[in-house]
């Protein structure tokens, strides 16, 4: 193999590792703010990150209103007429987000501060030699960083079409990634999805929003989770009452529980988290949200598979953990298997700010790009890694259920420090991607309903955040 050509011809403030949603989020903060200097590289063959991969029907499960970046709006701020979605705010399909990120992009590099290089892989060691490879001519570039280079890659967001399944199957079985299920030309014998996820949820309501009967849909499911409610996460004003109204009642249940199981059953009770069978726990938590009409129409589906993780798929029957479930060798197995993140699970304690290297991480429960926009601003407004990594402090990325009071007692301790800067409260009511905390600061003194509600949040914060430390000491 000859050696690759090395040249020195990148000078840069900043070296960002990644142009997927958090790299873009960061990189447009850095761009409207400072006059900065930025190289992006990334291995795809354009911005957008995982999105590129991502199977043809995938939508965001948030709101469009505050993905993307700062500067650029997503979407037309427009709610869904038809669908599953309907009367709730449009959600982005991926060909919308890799338009979006190519736009932008351009806009970037066109400047002249920017520099792009697509289809590269960064093969430093993310201290002080920063070197990437084209994966295209092996050519490789040396990188003169004068402030600091920013790992995006660190909760290492993928979809299953870049992983094979890693289970053991037998000659002859036809497995796909979702990304082949719009083009099968065959029916078959039936549909067998593997995984619980969020994309395991997506292939099922796929099949049957495409007119795949509910009988011939088998749903491996090694663990059954809770997903929140779609309908108590959406901006705008005529959304308010509903979703500070579950803001505000979230807070009282977490203050006045008697016990984790307690918090569960008061969350679902009042409609605020949702689970496919009333009659079996849930023990996973990722954060996914749905509308009660998915919740519905996935019902439908009576052939679930409860028996622990897939370990092989043989011609005439599945093995797996907890035994094995009889199958022909003419089904379609829907690969839904690969995690979309990597769950540290409150084990990881990377820091945002290390000296010269940056690690964007969920500072906000499940708001990846607000996350990445909030510590760019940070890099650029405030001085001291200690202070800078006070304000960002990284949330654990929930697995399971338990995971989601660790990562909210995070979260309420990052939302204390930041309401103490006045500069930085009023930075997040004007990001785009925050979605909730301008409309709660344009509420009139006179509308006594939502001042009410506001004041139910604010006063059951405090309590909340006490009690969330008791429940969790008491594991």
């Amino acid at each position: 193999m000859t050696k690759p050509t090395l040249t020195t011809d990148c000078l840069t403030d900043y070296l960002i590792v990644g142009s997927g949603a958090v790299g873009m989020a960061f990189a447009d903060v850095i761009f409207h703010e400072t006059n900065c200097r930025m190289v992006i590289v990334d291995r795809h063959h354009g911005p957008g990150g995982h999105w590129n991969d991502a199977y043809p029907f995938v939508r965001l499960h948030q709101p469009s209103a505050y993905y993307g970046v700062n500067s650029k709006p997503l979407g037309s701020n427009s709610k869904d007429q038809t669908g599953l979605n309907v009367g709730m705010y449009e959600r982005a399909t991926s060909s919308e987000l890799v338009s979006y990120y190519e736009q932008l992009m351009q806009q970037f590099v066109a400047s002249g501060r920017v520099q792009y290089f697509p289809m590269s892989d960064y093969v430093g060691d993310w201290n002080t030699d920063h070197r990437f490879r084209s994966l295209m001519s092996g050519e490789e570039r040396v990188v003169t960083v004068a402030k600091k280079i920013v790992d995006t890659t660190h909760l290492n967001t993928s979809v299953p079409s870049t992983h094979p399944p890693k289970y053991a199957m037998a000659e002859g079985v036809h497995c796909v990634p979702l990304n082949e299920l719009p083009r099968i030309k065959q029916s078959p014998s039936g549909y067998l999805v593997v995984g619980a996820g969020k994309t395991g949820v997506d292939a099922c309501l796929w099949l049957l929003e495409n007119g795949t009967p509910p009988d011939s849909i088998t749903w491996i499911m090694p663990r059954d989770s809770w997903f929140q409610n779609r309908a108590k996460v959406q901006p705008g004003k005529e959304f308010f009452e509903a979703s500070y109204g579950s803001f505000a009642e979230q807070m009282e249940i977490i203050a006045g529980a008697a016990s984790i199981d307690d918090v569960y059953a008061k969350l679902e009770a009042g409609g605020h988290w949702l689970r496919l069978d009333k009659t079996v726990q849930p023990s996973m938590y990722h954060g996914a949200l749905m509308s009660q009409s998915e919740l519905e129409l996935l019902s439908t589906i009576k052939n679930v598979v409860r028996m622990g993780r897939i370990q092989g798929i043989e011609r005439d029957q599945i093995v797996l953990a907890n035994g094995t479930y009889p199958t022909d060798a003419n089904r379609l197995y829907v690969d839904c298997s690969a995690s979309a993140v990597q769950f540290h699970a409150g084990t990881d304690s990377t820091p945002v700010f290390a000296g010269n290297k940056i690690t964007p991480q969920f500072v906000r429960t499940f708001q990846p790009t607000f996350s990445a926009a909030f510590i760019a601003h940070i890099e650029s407004n405030f001085e001291g890694e200690e202070q800078k990594n006070q304000l960002c402090g990284p949330l654990p990325m929930p697995d399971k259920q338990m995971d989601w009071l660790r990562m909210h007692a995070a979260n309420l301790r990052n939302q204390y420090r930041w309401s103490k800067n006045k500069a930085l409260r009023a930075w997040i009511a004007k990001s785009r991607l925050d979605g909730f905390t301008a409309l709660a600061m344009s509420v009139k003194p006179w509308d006594f309903k939502r001042i009410s509600l506001l004041r139910r949040y604010g006063m059951n914060a405090g309590p909340a955040a006490a009690n969330l430390k008791n429940l969790l000491t008491a594991v």
